[in-house]
């Protein structure tokens, strides 16, 4: 193999001397150990649904076109796929130039196209992904035995350990079984239980060195079966704890008249609802029909009885979380007040997205901000935000910026109208509706924007550094590592440990039929990753 790309989702430089120092990764700190290595800015946002594409097409969101785990038509939206991202991937891009790719495990890959080699897509694809070529996850696990996409359904904490190491090592089974088969110039192998176990168990030591070790055991497999001349190692971001404060940014908008609320069940479904009524039963949009208890629940909320203030008089007598834990999120939510998004002004619909969209007339169904006034208000909101402090007197924000200051290209449109930059990435953005503006974070561990990235083998200069290394200059550091000249359109540039190549003209990029998709239940594995917000 000419050049191996091996990804660790939700690594930072921390991270991996923790790991490497408790002796349970001796491969991968081998690599690193001959390697010009140091961390690797992620983009905004760093999140896996919309940082991996940039990664892979070496472009940022606005021309590839995913923002986060949804995108949206009007107040609708739906869980994205690779037909949402309008970019040619690496192995897309070797293909038109005669090399063959082995892609294994990689998010947001499902459908797969057609290239010379094998694709098996990973996160946030169906269990039974649509892969290339037809068949190929059939013949993988007949030829290796046991492989799925999400493996155990239970954290690492109450799964046992030992099926949670199997299943990261079947991913370098079945990447060393399609080299074998294919025998391709360039691999992908991606491992997404380096993140979920931080954000499922960070305090965990056993369970994290329980990951690492059997990722690190694919790793060597994967080497050993590829004999590659160079070794790229990426994260697609960091990760690590939050110790400032939960902002519940739609609490903000509605005291400054931005935000509508509703307690009829009108606004827009949480992800717990898109799993059990949409996606899991291979619906695609709308929303969730309730169920008896949400009705009941609703009912009350419509008399002034909500949960919000239900969990108030909790609160006092200890019960409130208890009764959290039991309670349906579903019935808890109905009874939640909720973003009215066609009546209000202005929202967050997406933390992850890192910001707030307006509803302008003319481009919302139900827009209430005149075009003519867009400038004027969306000026005035991100004087503001950028002037919100926290209990303790700090901003929360370390960068409040209109999206055009952010992404370029043909599908910003898509992304908030105004983008905001958590202070050091240590405050969690919440758009539930909970009465307070700030919060203890709901998660203790979530993604940074510093990653890794370590690049060793023919060719390359180990003793350079790379102080400036970004997310967008991976996919034309793989290029150049395989002698093929970079499009012209990407963001990024070689990293200087290798020879550039030059830049050509590609032909545009043809989008990809989405007819196949399959959501039956990929929230619910979202949910068991750790990306599910359980809004109440």
């Amino acid at each position: 193999m000419r050049t191996l790309l091996l990804g660790l989702d939700g690594v930072s430089m921390p991270i991996l001397e923790s790991v490497t120092d408790s002796g349970v990764a001796p491969t991968i700190e081998a690599l690193f150990d001959r390697s010009a290595a140091g961390p690797l800015t992620s983009q905004l946002p760093p999140w896996t649904p919309s940082a991996w594409p940039s990664l892979y097409t070496g472009v940022n969101p606005g021309k590839h076109g995913v923002y986060g785990f949804l995108k949206f038509d009007g107040y609708d939206h739906d869980v994205v796929d690779a037909s949402d991202v309008r970019a040619h991937a690496l192995w897309e891009l070797l293909d038109q130039r005669g090399h063959s790719s082995v892609v294994v495990n990689v998010p947001v890959t499902a459908p797969a196209r057609a290239v010379d080699g094998a694709v098996i897509p990973g996160y946030i694809s169906p269990e039974d992904p649509p892969g290339h070529p037809e068949g190929i996850l059939d013949d993988v696990r007949e030829e290796t035995g046991e492989y799925s996409v999400y493996g155990p359904m239970d954290t690492p904490g109450k799964a046992a350990l030992p099926a949670v190491a199997d299943h990261a090592r079947s991913r370098g089974d079945a990447f060393a079984y399609l080299v074998d088969r294919f025998d391709p110039d360039f691999g992908f192998l991606e491992f997404q239980q380096t993140d979920t176990v931080f954000h499922r168990r960070p305090e965990d030591r056993e369970a994290i060195e329980c990951v690492f070790g059997a990722v690190d055991d694919a790793v060597e497999t994967a080497l050993s079966a590829a004999d590659p001349d160079t070794v790229v190692v990426v994260s697609d971001h960091g990760i690590g704890e939050y110790d400032g404060y939960e902002v519940r940014l739609n609490e903000a908008l509605r005291e400054w008249g931005h935000v509508a609320a509703t307690a009829e069940g009108e606004g827009m479904p949480s992800w717990d609802a898109i799993a059990r009524q949409r996606l899991q039963q291979g619906e695609r949009g709308g929303t969730p029909d309730p169920g008896l208890a949400e009705r009941g629940v609703a009912l009350l909320a419509r008399v002034g009885l909500t949960s919000q203030r239900i969990e108030r008089v909790l609160e006092p007598l200890g019960l409130a979380e208890p009764v959290a834990k039991l309670a349906p999120t579903d019935a808890v939510r109905a009874g939640t007040e909720q973003v009215d998004f066609p009546a209000s002004e202005a929202y967050m619909r997406d933390r992850i997205e890192l910001g707030v969209r307006l509803n302008v007339a003319g481009r919302e169904p139900s827009g209430v901000v005149p075009a003519e006034e867009y400038d004027a208000v969306r000026d005035r909101l991100v004087e503001r935000l950028g002037e919100l402090t926290d209990p303790d007197g700090r901003p929360v924000f370390e960068r409040v910026a209109p999206r055009e200051a952010v992404f370029e290209g043909p599908h910003t449109e898509a992304a908030p109208d105004i983008v905001v930059v958590p202070r050091a990435f240590q405050n969690f953005l919440n758009g539930s509706l909970l009465g307070e503006h700030f919060g203890t974070p709901r998660e203790p561990w979530n993604h940074k924007r510093d990653g890794v990235v370590a690049v060793s083998g023919r060719g390359v200069d180990t003793d350079a550094s790379l102080p400036d290394a970004h997310l967008f200059d991976i996919a034309p550091t793989v290029l150049s590592t395989l002698g093929v000249a970079r499009p012209e359109r990407m963001d990024g540039d070689p990293l200087p440990v290798v020879s550039q190549t030059p830049v050509e003209a590609y032909p545009p990029y043809e989008g990809l039929d989405a007819s196949t998709r399959e959501d039956d239940d990929v929230a619910e594995r979202l949910a068991h990753l750790g990306y599910i917000s359980e809004d109440r």
